[in-house]
């Protein structure tokens, strides 16, 4: 299954992330490697939310991903969401639909 960890983001994120942006980026790049996360990002104008896509069984190891999150002990994200995701149309799809 398809799963999005969902950020909200500190309003001085952009300014606060620096000093935490390695050990981030090290547990998020440890989970790519284990096949756990595919794809990774914040929005930016304005940078107040991030996305990360999950492929998991269940949200235990999304929220323990959330829970080490050096961003998230320190602040810089401020709350966050788990949300199922039905992939539906491409390639890596769970549940792929087609016309008919």
């Amino acid at each position: 299954m398809h799963y999005l960890l969902c950020y909200e983001l500190a309003s001085d994120y952009l300014e606060r992330r620096g000093q935490y942006r390695n050990e981030h980026l090290k547990l998020a790049w440890e989970a790519q490697e284990r096949g756990d996360l595919i794809l990774a990002g914040a929005c930016s104008d304005p940078a107040d939310m991030s996305f990360l896509i999950f492929q998991s069984e269940s949200t235990a190891l999304i929220e323990a991903f959330a829970k080490a999150d050096p961003y998230l002990i320190h602040g810089i994200v401020t709350g966050y969401k788990i949300r199922k995701w039905n992939t539906v149309v491409g390639k890596d799809a769970f549940t792929p639909l087609r016309p008919e």
